[in-house]
């Protein structure tokens, strides 16, 4: 019985990969459109940072989160003390601008479990923060408010035969939906990231179990990647993917890469789009264009080259 659910869930999500839109050729610099692919700095960077002394957040590290609702920008974002095991705890800010930002007076808005690389989205008025917990493994929580979340536990994912994934590291949740199916990708210790697919976040099914996208054999990404966000634009699918071109991931990038149906990826030819240690990078839509923010180890905002800076 489980088998037939696992591969009902499979098709399921095949079909709505495959339905929905015109296939293309993924070839060339043409499917890398420069305004979502080639930003310049905002002269006032960073824009956010830890505070340097001996609070919760005196670090932030990794991906946080940003959010535009009603003109308002909303952060999610990872704090902790300097020390090795320190717990990192949940943090929110907001801007009206996304360059100004105001800690919540309430901050840490979640301390009940370690919470860290976050995605947020926004579904029938909840929301769902996908993160890591301790060890790198993937939690979900939710929330009504942005303030206040609730944990629901671990995710459980499952391989193609219905049988739990390797037991280990499985971080860097990132998620997207389209046609009732959530996806969800995920990195295995940065060293390849996986697809699941399920239609109710309680049980998720490899789409297959090797990677969709993996290291190298470019020298940027020979070490690690890590997706933290997918959007789709001009009827292909985005992946802004951080990556390492050091065995010891002593510094890390920004990258891109192209898909017509999330499992099979086209690298951009010039990545990284950040380096220098700018790394997990998601777009923000602010109503005229999208802004790249960087997050890790601190916020900093990046506009298209080819737009006039504010």
């Amino acid at each position: 019985m489980y088998r037939h659910k696992t591969i009902f869930i499979l098709l399921l999500a095949a079909c709505s990969l495959q339905c929905g839109y015109t296939k293309k050729a993924i070839s060339g610099s043409s499917v890398f459109p420069e305004e979502i692919v080639h930003f310049i700095p905002y002269k006032n960077n960073p824009v956010f940072a830890g505070t340097g002394g001996g609070s919760w957040d005196s670090q932030i590290r990794e991906r946080g989160y940003i959010l535009r609702e009603d003109s308002i920008y909303h952060l999610w974002y990872t704090g902790y003390e300097n020390g090795k095991d320190k717990v990192k705890y949940l943090g929110y800010a907001s801007s009206p601008d996304g360059f100004i930002w105001t800690r919540h007076k309430d901050n840490p808005v979640y301390s009940l479990d370690w919470v860290e690389d976050i995605f947020v989205m926004k579904e029938d008025d909840i929301y769902y923060m996908f993160a890591e917990g301790r060890d790198d493994i993937a939690h979900l929580l939710t929330s009504t408010d942005r303030i206040h979340w609730t944990g629901q536990g671990n995710l459980d994912i499952r391989k193609t035969n219905g049988e739990p994934i390797d037991k280990g590291a499985y971080g860097t949740p990132t998620v997207w939906k389209e046609n009732g199916t959530w996806y969800l990708f995920y990195e295995r210790g940065d060293l390849g990231v996986w697809l699941a697919a399920s239609r109710d976040m309680k049980q998720w099914t490899n789409i297959q179990d090797e990677p969709v996208l993996k290291m190298g054999p470019e020298t940027y990404d020979r070490y690690a990647v890590a997706v933290n966000q997918v959007i789709k634009y001009k009827g292909l699918y985005y992946a802004y993917y951080h990556a390492s071109a050091y065995e010891d991931w002593h510094e890390w990038s920004t990258c891109v890469a192209v898909s017509e149906d999330l499992i099979h990826w086209k690298k951009y030819d010039n990545n990284p789009i950040m380096g220098n240690n700018t790394s997990s990078g998601i777009l923000v839509n602010d109503g005229k264009r999208y802004r790249l923010y960087t997050m890790h180890p601190d916020v900093k905002v990046f506009f298209p080259a080819t737009d006039s800076l504010p």
